[in-house]
C-alpha cells in the first residue's frame, strides 16, 4: 500500500476456498459456513483519491462489464464508511476511486468482495479514522459473507455468515493455477442448486473440527483435506469444471479443486515451473483465462492478532 497526500494505492487479492463446506440454513435464510480461506497472487489495483472540490463518489473501472454505480460493492462500502464515520451528512467529502480489475468477475474468488475490504480500508487511511481490523471487518459484514475474511488474511478458518474469523499461519509455499471456464456461476443459483441436489448435509468431520482449534498449518497438512460442497452439486450441469479439475491433476497438481461457487477451479503445484507448465496447457482451451500465481496473496493493511479468533458479528 502507497500513500500519498490524498491519494491512496491498494492490491485487493483474490482467495481459493482449500475447503468449502455448507451447513444448515440460518433463520435468516443464509446458510452457515465453514471454510478454510486463502489469498492467492492475483489482484485488482485500486486508487482511491479524497477529493476537496467535489461531493460523492466517483468510480471508475477498466472492466467495462462492472458496473459503477450503486450495484457494485465498492459504491456500497464507500456509503457505510462515510455513515459509520458519521459523515454522510453534514460534511463536503468527495472520493474518486479507480479499479484495475484482474480478478474475474462471478468467478468464486472474492475479487468484488476483496475490492470492498480494499475501500474500507483505504478510507480508513485517507479519512484518519483509527479504526481497527476487527471495526473494518464489521463494516463490511453487511455487504457480503467474504469480506470479513479480507482483513485477516492470508489464511483463516471461516465460518457461520463469515463473521466468525479465526486467523492461520499456513507453512511452506506453493503455486496456484486458476483456470477460469470463461462462463460465471451465480451464487444464489448455485445455492438453490445445492439444496436441491443433496440428500442431506453431512456433519463435519473430526479431522475438520480439528483443525479449526490450531493456529498453524502447513499445505502438507492441508492438501489431503481439500473438499468443496458446490463440486457435487454442480457436476451435471457443469462438465467442463470436472474436466478442468482433471485436466490439472493431469499436469501435475498435487489436488484440484472448485473455490466458491464457481466458475473458477484451481490446482495447488510444487513451484513455479510447474504452475506455469500447467497454466500453459490448461489454459489454452477456448474461453479460459488461466493464471499461475503464488500461493500466498498480499494482505490489506490491517490484520488481527494471530492468536486470536474473531466474531463480528
Amino acid at each position: 500500500m502507497r500513500l500519498t497526500e490524498r491519494e491512496i494505492r491498494i492490491g485487493a487479492p483474490a482467495k481459493v476456498n482449500l475447503v468449502l463446506r455448507v451447513l444448515d440454513r440460518r433463520p435468516d435464510g443464509y446458510h452457515n459456513l465453514w471454510s478454510l480461506m486463502q489469498t492467492v497472487g492475483l489482484e485488482d489495483d485500486l486508487r482511491l483519491r479524497l477529493r476537496t472540490d467535489s461531493v460523492g463518489l466517483r468510480l471508475h473501472c477498466d472492466d467495462p462489464a462492472l458496473p459503477t454505480d450503486g450495484r457494485n460493492l465498492v459504491s456500497r462500502a464507500v456509503a457505510l464508511v462515510l455513515e459509520r464515520a458519521g459523515l454522510s451528512a453534514g460534511r463536503k467529502v468527495g472520493f474518486e476511486i479507480h479499479i484495475a480489475k484482474r480478478i474475474p468477475v462471478s468467478a468464486g474468488l472474492g475479487g468484488g468482495s476483496s475490492d470492498a475490504a480494499a475501500t474500507i480500508a483505504g478510507l480508513n487511511h485517507l479519512l484518519e479514522l483509527g479504526w481497527s481490523a476487527g471495526e473494518m471487518a464489521r463494516v463490511g459484514q453487511g455487504l457480503g459473507s467474504d469480506v470479513p475474511f479480507f482483513f485477516f488474511g492470508p489464511s483463516a478458518v471461516v465460518r457461520g455468515r463469515g463473521d466468525e474469523v479465526a486467523p492461520m499461519t499456513l507453512t511452506g509455499k506453493r503455486w496456484v493455477v486458476l483456470v477460469h471456464p470463461g462462463f460465471p456461476i451465480d451464487t444464489r443459483w448455485a445455492y438453490e442448486r445445492l439444496s436441491t441436489t443433496r440428500k442431506g448435509i453431512v456433519p463435519l468431520s473430526k479431522a475438520l473440527s480439528g483443525i479449526a482449534e490450531k493456529t498453524a498449518l502447513s499445505w502438507e497438512d492441508v492438501i489431503p483435506f481439500m473438499e468443496n460442497d458446490f463440486e457435487v452439486a454442480l457436476a451435471p450441469t457443469h462438465r467442463m469444471l470436472r474436466d478442468i479439475k482433471a485436466e490439472l491433476i493431469s499436469a501435475g497438481a498435487e489436488a484440484a479443486l472448485l473455490s466458491g461457487s464457481g466458475a473458477t477451479v484451481f490446482g495447488v503445484f510444487r513451484d513455479e515451473a510447474s504452475a506455469v507448465r500447467a497454466q500453459g496447457s490448461v489454459g489454452q482451451a477456448r474461453g479460459r483465462r488461466a493464471f499461475a500465481v503464488r500461493g500466498e496473496g498480499d494482505t490489506l493493511s490491517c490484520r488481527a492478532d494471530m492468536s486470536q479468533s474473531l466474531r463480528v458479528g
